[in-house]
């Protein structure tokens, strides 16, 4: 649902009444991961996706309902032939989606509101529903602040809101959306329970080093992924705002200087395109040694093997030079600037999702990944 808090956060501020939907389980090759929703108020206005396109029209009666209800709902979607009457997905995937109402009063608006709040102003925040367990608990929900502070009830004992609130710090931690089985014991009410923590985190950095032309066309590709995007280089001639006017910040100085002064997180990505060894080397040797999600650096072959050189001479170890993704990029075959970039970008998403880098046509492996590799989907 933080997906759409932009929306949803204007909704609340106009006092509208709503049901939102969201998926709260996967299968298969389903086409959006949990979080994923689609909204409707009650003048019928929808926002957001949960299934791009199957079962949006099943949905939204689904939000209807519900609105007039009060009641929250659960539902399950599978593969649907080639009946043109079925409802269900195409891909042959299975999608399980709550519908909750946000009506004037509910117990879950004022908490939907908050969670809503702090994500549109950009800040980290989690919201924590269950989704599967005894049904006067399904819909119930609380949220997290920064600081992994609870507010709000789940409905059940206390030591269901306190377990809740701990697996949902463990997932806001590292920025991610997935579901929780929390045993019976600590739901303390006979069965398990399953809540959906959903994470919103300020964006990922991509820290750019190199102001040259390949790097005007990685912070446009960067933006268009989602990145907070910075660009440091140490001439000031190239270094501008008028060379890179998307780029979040620009950034004057050494670039090991300035790596050395900043927070990154298991989400950054760093991509060196100076392929100049007084600037390369004491760069890569700070960033291998880094929790990043990604370190990249161009260059030719033969710059690789004399810059791997220079980074053992450095110290830099065999396991640290195995992170290193040089020459950067893909093989699409790319010469310009902005091919180079979508080689770059293709890397970082690969790596991102664990995908081979391989043509999808004939290829066997799978369209969407395991979404336990990216949803933290586990039992406490």
């Amino acid at each position: 649902m933080l997906d759409i808090a932009a929306e949803l956060h204007r909704w609340c501020q106009e006092g509208r009444e709503f049901a939102v939907a969201t998926v709260v389980g996967v299968g298969g090759s389903a086409p959006r991961q949990p979080g994923a929703a689609l909204a409707v108020d009650t003048h019928g206005e929808a926002v957001g996706s949960v299934s791009g396109g199957c079962v949006e029209g099943a949905v939204y009666e689904l939000c209807q309902e519900a609105l007039e209800s009060g009641t929250a709902v659960r539902q399950t979607f599978g593969y649907s032939d080639e009946d043109a009457f079925t409802v269900g997905l195409t891909c042959g995937g299975i999608i399980d989606i709550l519908v909750t109402p946000v009506r004037s009063g509910a117990p879950v608006r004022p908490v939907f509101a908050a969670a809503l709040a702090e994500s549109e102003a950009g800040r980290a925040a989690a919201l924590v529903r269950v989704v599967e367990g005894p049904g006067t608990l399904v819909g119930g929900a609380l949220w997290l602040d920064a600081d992994g502070q609870p507010h709000g009830r789940l409905g059940g004992a206390p030591e269901l809101d306190s377990t809740a609130a701990a697996e949902g710090r463990a997932l806001l931690a590292v920025g991610r959306t997935g579901t929780v089985t929390i045993g019976a014991d600590g739901s303390r009410c006979g069965q398990p329970v399953t809540v959906l923590v959903e994470s919103s985190v300020p964006p990922p950095r991509m820290l750019v080093f190199g102001a040259i032309d390949f790097a005007a066309a990685l912070v446009r590709v960067g933006k268009f992924l989602g990145y907070h995007v910075t660009v440091c280089d140490a001439r000031p001639v190239f270094a501008t705002a008028q060379r890179f006017p998307e780029a979040d910040e620009i950034v004057v100085d050494w670039p090991h200087r300035y790596l050395d002064s900043q927070d990154v997180d298991a989400r950054t990505v760093i991509c060196v395109l100076t392929h100049d060894a007084k600037f390369d080397v004491p760069l890569l040797e700070r960033a291998l040694r880094l929790p990043v999600a990604y370190v990249g650096a161009m260059g030719s072959r033969r710059t690789h093997l004399d810059r791997l050189a220079r980074l053992r001479e450095a110290g830099v170890s065999p396991l640290e030079l195995a992170a290193l993704r040089s020459p950067i990029g893909l093989d699409l075959g790319a010469r310009t600037p902005e091919e180079t970039a979508l080689s770059i970008a293709s890397e970082i998403v690969a790596a991102r999702h664990g995908g081979t880098g391989v043509p999808l046509h004939g290829a066997h492996t799978p369209i969407h990944r395991d979404p336990g590799r990216t949803a933290g989907v586990r039992t406490a």
